[in-house]
C-alpha cells in the first residue's frame, strides 16, 4: 500500500491518528451501529484497516499493532456491529435434509439472488470508463486473492482440508509465480492502465465494497466462522466461470487484448472444475462431517449473494445516472 488513506469518520480518523504513533493502549471510539453498517463509510474502512494488519501491514505502521490488545478490542466492537448487521440482512437459509444435497441447496441460494446483473451489463453494455471502474472495485480482493479463505486451511480436516486446498493451488498459479491469480489481476490492472500496486485505490473504493472484502477477512480470522468462509467460498468457486466469460467478452468487445483478458479467462477454465470440488467436496465434505455446520455453510453463501449485490446496485445506478459508482472519481487519464 503506498500511502494511508484518508479518514471517512470519528472512528477511522482516530484510528489513522493512533497508528501512525508508536504502539501504545488506545482508548476505543464508541463504537454505534450505523444506519446500516453494510454501507458505512468510516466503519468499513476502520475494520479494512484492522484487517489489512494480518495481511501485508500499512505504511509507516509498526508492525506490533497487529496484536495491540486495545486495538483488537477496537476490531472486535467494529465486528460486532457487522455481524450484527449481516445477520439482520441476511436470513438464515433453510438447510438440506441431508448433507449430501449440499450442492443443491447452495445453488437454490445463486438461483434466488433478484440483484441485477453487473456481468452482463458489463458483457453487452459498458464504456471502457465503466469497466475500468469495475477493475478498481474488484483490485481491494483480487489482487490478495485466495488468502482470507487460505486461513481457513488449519481449521479443516481430511476430505474438506484437501479440496480446499487443491483449489487454493491452483489460485495461487500451481507453483508458478507469473501465473498466481492475483499476479494475474495486477496485468489486467496494467493493461488497462491503472496502478497495480496493492492498496492504491483504496480511497476510492465505497463501504460497500469494502465489505465485500471484510467479509471474507472476519471469516477467515475466525474459527467459529469456518463454516461460514466454507460456504462463502464454496458459491463463490460455483458462481464464478460465467461471470468471467462475460467480464472477458465484454473486455474483447472494447478492443482489449489478451493481458487485459488472461485474468477471466483462467478463471472460466479454473472454476469450471473448481465448482464440484467447492461444491460436493469441500462444502458437502464438511457438512457430512460436521452436520451442526450446514446451516453455517449456507448462510455463508447467502452472505456472499447479499453483499455482491449491494455493490451490483449501487454500482449500476451510478452508471445509470452517468456518474462514477467509485467514492473518489478516477482522475489519471485512461487510455483511448
Amino acid at each position: 500500500m503506498p500511502a494511508l488513506p484518508e479518514p471517512r469518520g470519528e472512528i477511522s480518523e482516530q484510528l489513522l491518528a493512533a497508528l501512525t504513533r508508536r504502539v501504545h493502549p488506545i482508548i476505543a471510539p464508541i463504537v454505534s451501529t450505523p444506519a446500516d453498517a453494510l454501507e458505512s463509510e468510516d466503519l468499513q474502512l476502520a475494520l479494512y484497516l484492522c484487517y489489512e494488519l494480518h495481511y501485508r501491514g500499512l505504511p509507516g505502521v509498526d508492525d506490533e499493532w497487529e496484536w495491540e490488545p486495545s486495538l483488537l478490542g477496537l476490531r472486535r466492537d467494529l465486528e460486532s456491529s457487522f455481524v450484527a448487521a449481516l445477520q439482520a440482512a441476511v436470513p438464515r437459509p433453510l438447510a438440506p435434509s441431508r448433507p449430501e444435497e449440499m450442492d443443491l441447496a447452495l445453488r437454490a441460494i445463486a438461483e434466488a439472488d433478484d440483484a441485477p446483473s453487473l456481468s452482463r451489463h458489463l458483457e453487452r453494455h459498458a464504456t471502457f470508463e465503466q469497466f475500468v471502474e469495475f477493475v478498481v472495485h474488484r483490485s481491494g480482493y483480487q489482487l490478495k486473492e485466495a488468502d482470507p479463505h487460505s486461513w481457513a486451511l488449519p481449521r479443516l480436516d481430511g476430505g474438506p482440508k484437501a479440496a480446499m486446498v487443491q483449489i487454493q493451488a491452483d489460485e495461487y498459479g500451481g507453483g508458478d509465480p507469473e501465473r498466481i491469480h492475483a499476479r494475474l489481476f495486477a496485468n489486467t490492472m496494467q493493461a488497462l492502465g491503472l496502478d497495480s500496486t496493492y492498496g492504491a485505490y483504496l480511497d476510492h473504493l465505497p463501504g460497500s465494497t469494502l465489505a465485500t472484502v471484510n467479509l471474507m477477512s472476519l471469516l477467515g480470522l475466525h474459527r467459529r466462522w469456518r463454516g461460514v468462509i466454507v460456504g462463502h467460498l464454496a458459491l463463490f468457486e460455483m458462481e464464478s466461470s460465467v461471470p468471467n466469460r462475460r467480464y472477458a467478452a465484454g473486455l474483447r468487445r472494447l478492443g482489449c487484448g489478451e493481458q487485459a483478458t488472461d485474468f477471466f479467462d483462467e478463471h472460466v477454465m479454473a472454476d469450471a472444475i473448481h465448482e464440484s470440488l467447492a461444491a460436493v467436496d469441500l462444502a458437502g465434505g464438511l457438512a457430512r462431517q460436521q452436520p451442526e455446520l450446514t446451516s453455517d455453510i449456507l448462510w455463508g453463501a447467502a452472505a456472499l449473494v447479499e453483499l455482491d449485490a449491494r455493490v451490483a446496485r449501487r454500482t449500476l445506478a451510478a452508471w445509470e445516472m452517468g456518474l462514477s459508482s467509485l467514492r473518489v472519481e478516477l482522475s489519471a487519464p485512461l487510455p483511448a
